[in-house]
């Protein structure tokens, strides 16, 4: 195929997309607005079709009912000293579990306490249900330098925990009931954040994520610096990329790149199947000469809110050993299964398929709608939540906070997923945050959804400053 030809191929492709795209903006007003996919040229946007609703995967249902939170006296603080409400699934209730301000990520340990990173204060708080009362606080580790992630991974007959700081990894051996860490070590140091001289105190994405692997291997995700830029494909260690290392921290090595800012890892239960959340660019020109805005002229290069509100969409996708998800040179189009995504030339990083094949990179299996910010994700396989959501996956989604209307993520949502691995239609799981996205009102934000241990499902906040425990009605 001539460089003409393929033009003309992606041209024709890309501004039936945006057409399409431009005259749903017009409808819904938001300015307007796995597996890891094979080689090769890719296939129009109305391939492939939707996975269809059948019995392979959860028939989950999705939040339907408007429920109050429920708040206990003992937090009722504001912002939750008015009524609140969230739309849920039918059988289930939601209450304010803990608050903990600027809360991020949650880990459960093997006793049933849950762990709350709060990166601003350097500190791991210890949440531990008490009878007829609010989880007791504990700070359980202080001094450390914006954690982030947490993992609990069983080697041997020790259980370590990790913890991801924007600088390093450390583990210590887990004891039971513990409130203080235990003594730590570093297993992965001189991590890039805001202190790496080269960066000059800027670094947007420097929070660190992992997760161990069945066979006791330690990912990393080292994001972005930046929105979109060349700098961090060819740094060291290489960044918007993840790296695998041994459990003990030796022998890294890049694992996969092209994944701007992937947040949440976690692996699919009983495989070695790694997927990750990942946060897609901001300001995204517009790639071909299609008329977005409306006004009979092609905007082949400029910002239009309406079709930024709308691109490119985030992904939830699993990854390869070597693979290769675009960043910054290619992003995802969303069609209308939202699977399987196309990739294609950004306009700024790689005009004209200069800088990469977009045909050739990993396309993503999942994507969520544009800057819905998915943060920290759970399988939820082996927890005790009712059984149509135990083969899934809930996405926190943080949301978008410069798009001209609130109506890209601020909620949690659930993918279902089949026997072989593949993940389905997404559905919204908790939402209601948004009291109205015209005027761009707001009372929360979710950052992670983990099972407890006793059949419910946790939902951080670090807007709010909040745990949410979302259950099942007896």
């Amino acid at each position: 195929m001539t460089f003409t030809d393929e033009r003309q191929r992606l041209s024709s492709r890309l501004g039936a997309l945006l057409l399409a795209a431009a005259a749903l903006f017009g409808l819904t007003s938001c300015g307007g607005g796995g597996g890891s996919g094979s080689s090769g040229a890719a296939p129009s946007a109305a391939a492939p079709a939707a996975p269809a609703a059948t019995p392979a995967f959860a028939q989950a249902a999705a939040a339907s009912l408007i429920r109050r939170l429920e708040v206990p006296a003992a937090l009722a603080s504001p912002p939750f000293d008015s009524e609140k409400s969230l739309n849920v699934p039918p059988g289930f209730g939601v209450r304010l579990w803990a608050r903990v301000p600027r809360a991020r990520f949650m880990a459960l340990a093997p006793n049933g306490d849950v762990l709350v990173s709060v990166p601003g204060e350097g500190k791991i708080v210890l949440l531990r249900e008490r009878p007829n009362d609010v989880p007791q606080a504990f700070d359980y580790v202080t001094g450390l330098r914006n954690p982030h992630d947490m993992v609990f991974h069983r080697i041997g007959d020790a259980v370590y925990l990790y913890v991801a700081e924007s600088h390093r990894v450390s583990r210590s051996v887990y004891r039971a009931d513990e409130t203080t860490r235990n003594t730590s070590e570093a297993v992965v140091d001189n991590l890039p954040d805001d202190s790496t001289p080269e960066l000059r105190g800027s670094y947007g994405h420097q929070l660190k994520n992992i997760a161990l692997s069945p066979d006791n291997k330690l990912y990393l995700s080292i994001a972005s610096t930046c929105n979109a830029c060349t700098e961090d494909t060819t740094s060291n260690p290489v960044r918007g990329a993840i790296y695998q290392y041994n459990a003990d921290g030796t022998n890294g090595r890049l694992f996969a790149r092209g994944l701007r800012n992937a947040e949440g890892l976690d692996f699919l239960p009983g495989t070695a199947t790694l997927w990750v959340a990942v946060n897609s660019r901001d300001e995204i020109p517009v790639p071909v000469n299609a008329d977005v805005d409306g006004d009979q002229e092609g905007d082949l290069g400029e910002i239009i809110p309406s079709y930024v509100d709308r691109n490119p969409p985030e992904l939830f996708t699993s990854v390869r050993d070597g693979g290769h998800y675009g960043w910054p040179f290619c992003n995802p189009v969303e069609n209308v299964a939202m699977s399987l995504l196309d990739m294609v030339p950004d306009y700024e990083m790689n005009r004209n398929s200069s800088a990469l094949d977009c045909a050739a990179t990993d396309r993503p299996a999942k994507g969520i709608r544009a800057h819905s910010a998915p943060l920290g994700f759970s399988f939820l396989h082996s927890s005790l939540l009712p059984e149509s959501y135990r083969r899934g996956a809930a996405v926190a989604q943080h949301g978008c906070w410069n798009c001209t209307r609130l109506d890209a993520g601020y909620k949690v949502s659930f993918f279902p997923f089949d026997e072989a691995g593949n993940a389905g239609a997404e559905i919204d799981l908790v939402s209601g945050f948004v009291t109205n996205p015209d005027r761009r009102e707001l009372w929360g934000r979710p950052v992670d959804a983990i099972p407890d241990a006793r059949g419910n499902l946790l939902v951080s906040d670090d807007y709010a400053g909040a745990i949410y425990q979302l259950y099942p009605l007896r």
